[in-house]
């Protein structure tokens, strides 16, 4: 009787590793806080549109 071999995983099956422009963006204080804005902004007007 033979044993199961046990396959690696193909490489497609592994998530990508982010480029340094992707790394340098995520760690950027001033990107983050003007995201954050953006995003509030988003919800402000979800939040208020609702309420109409």
């Amino acid at each position: 009787m033979a044993k199961n071999q046990v396959k690696g995983y193909y490489e497609e099956a592994y998530p990508p590793f982010p480029s340094k422009a992707t790394l340098h963006w995520r760690k950027n204080p001033f990107w983050q806080f003007y995201r954050f804005i953006v995003l509030n902004i988003k919800m402000i007007r979800i939040v208020a549109g609702g309420h109409s």
